[in-house]
């Protein structure tokens, strides 16, 4: 049996249904003419809460990661909004990690639930279960019932363009960050040793040779004055972070993270396949330079996590491309650096990604009774009483308000006496640790960023893209084609950049190198891509 929190249904109808109306007998509360309204479902109202008169019960699926609660039927969230809503959601909990053979085991049952949340589902998904009818359209569910994500779709056209289906309808409810909430785009900065850039008397380095002659430095100085040569100017594990930071230094991948392998060529205007150009050839010289003259640790394509964590927590980097090197490795003297300029003038932060999270967080099946109820139930999280109440929970309780509006967790949230991190703590009450929910995450009350991550992001901002892509969107018939594409393409990009890194590729045989993508399918490739591409810019 669910635990019920004590909130009074008077007071939640009273207080949130301004629009509706709170009149003693309710009996004309919410009614609506609107084909596929309050109407046709005369147990709905149209706005305000309950979101019905009579309770309903509906059956969700999600995905649990490890850091969130392990049960939603019993945490405080969800049963308070049981309570406002008057719907009641039975929860059936699927580890993350074994999600999509569930979902796909279900899927060819027919043994699905009416709503699938924080489902991590793909594009393709949204298109093959969409089209054959399992997900039900949203377009006219969202026009009259999802005000709050209909207000952010009029006002985000990408956002829009990127969870409509080839077929020209939506299916889904997306993870959304605001894109103006640079952190949660930048997913790795160039973090530098700050105590080491001071006794080097150097700034941060903002070009390709200053940061070059920083690694140098680094390298035959004892910056930590143990008379050995134990400093590793440039450290990470595989040399993905490194080549994607570096793109945007000769102009490469200057639509964003998303799109690894192609972009606009300035020049052309159409659409460029990155690892054939001759800036990305010049780039891994580059890299190949670092890493032949031991700026970059050896190991570098061995290395395991545990291992390099370890030994960054001596101190002993002087730069390196990870999320955090505080949270990571307890180490607070490290500062983000600017985007790099790279030989021709190029300077954009390529590494970002876009603010389409994920385009399937939540959809509705057709074995659903009530949709127009249950769009209403998720439309409350894209809104700003909804997304406070998601992320901070309650007001003097697990946050508080402070004087210039903001909000910050509660110390009894913060400070735990067991020592717990904050993430434990909040997965007692609310679900969003984990990730991949339906909503949208603010700065406001996103608040899991330390000061200096953001620090670190906002340095790159000025140096974003023109234009972030989110994932592009392939027909059933060009996904089958695409897949076995990209993944022979994605290998051999893989297989030759360690080569030239390392040196036992030599750059002589660059041409080579290009003709073999010919034989690899690269036109078809290209083709397949621009399809999308043309599909995305007509939204």
């Amino acid at each position: 049996m669910k635990k019920k929190w004590k909130v009074s249904m008077a007071a939640a109808i009273c207080m949130t249904l301004l629009a509706a109306g709170c009149s003693g007998n309710g009996e004309d509360a919410g009614k609506t003419t609107d084909p596929g309204g309050a109407e046709s479902q005369p147990n709905m109202n149209a706005a305000g809460f309950p979101i019905v008169m009579d309770q309903i019960k509906l059956t969700f699926m999600a995905g649990q990661a490890p850091t969130t609660n392990p049960d939603w039927n019993n945490v405080r969230l969800f049963n308070e909004y049981e309570q406002m809503t008057n719907i009641d959601i039975e929860w059936q909990m699927v580890p993350a990690a074994g999600l999509k053979e569930k979902f796909n085991l279900v899927m060819a049952s027919r043994d699905y639930p009416d709503a699938f949340h924080t489902a991590r589902l793909t594009a393709s998904d949204l298109t093959k279960h969409g089209q054959e009818g399992s997900f039900i359209k949203l377009d006219d569910l969202i026009d009259k019932h999802a005000p709050n994500f209909k207000k952010l779709l009029d006002a985000n056209p990408a956002l829009r363009k990127g969870i409509t289906m080839p077929d020209g309808h939506i299916y889904s409810f997306p993870t959304y960050y605001d894109p103006n909430f640079t952190y949660l785009l930048v997913s790795s900065p160039l973090w530098l040793n700050k105590t080491w850039l001071d006794k080097l008397g150097m700034a941060p380095p903002d070009t390709t040779d200053k940061f070059y002659q920083y690694l140098q430095a680094v390298k035959t100085t004892d910056l930590n004055g143990n008379g050995k040569n134990d400093e590793i100017p440039y450290a990470g594990i595989k040399p993905d972070n490194l080549i994607n930071h570096l793109k945007g230094a000769w102009g490469l991948t200057n639509r964003g993270r998303l799109h690894a392998y192609v972009d606009i060529d300035p020049q052309s205007d159409k659409l460029r396949f990155v690892p054939t150009d001759p800036k990305y050839k010049e780039m891994l010289e580059y890299i190949h330079k670092l890493y032949k003259e031991g700026l970059i640790n050896q190991d570098i394509f061995t290395v395991q996590n545990n291992e390099f964590y370890a030994k960054g927590s001596e101190g002993i980097y002087g730069s390196s491309i990870i999320t955090s090197m505080e949270t990571l490795m307890k180490l607070t003297n490290y500062i983000g650096a600017p985007a790099l300029e790279g030989p021709h003038g190029d300077r954009v932060f390529s590494f970002i990604g876009s603010s389409l999270a994920s385009p399937g967080a939540f959809v509705i099946t057709d074995k659903n009774k009530h949709p127009a109820e249950t769009v209403r139930w998720i439309d409350y999280f894209y809104g700003d009483e909804g997304n406070l109440k998601f992320f901070m929970g309650w007001k003097d309780d697990t946050y508080e308000e402070q004087p210039d509006g903001s909000v910050q967790y509660s110390q009894k949230m913060v400070n735990s006496p067991d020592g717990k991190t904050l993430e434990q703590i909040v997965a007692q009450s609310l679900t969003w640790p984990g990730g991949s929910y339906p909503g949208i995450v603010k700065e406001k009350t996103f608040k899991a960023a330390l000061p200096s991550m953001i620090a670190a992001t906002e340095t790159v901002k000025p140096y974003l893209p023109e234009e972030v892509w989110p994932a592009f969107i392939y027909t059933l018939e060009e996904n089958d084609q695409m897949t076995q594409l990209h993944n022979d393409i994605d290998i051999y990009v893989k297989e030759t950049q360690a080569k030239f890194i390392t040196g036992s590729m030599s750059f002589a045989e660059w041409d080579k190198y290009v003709e073999q993508f010919m034989k690899m399918g690269l036109d078809e490739y290209m083709n397949i891509y621009n399809a999308a591409y043309e599909r995305y810019k007509k939204g």
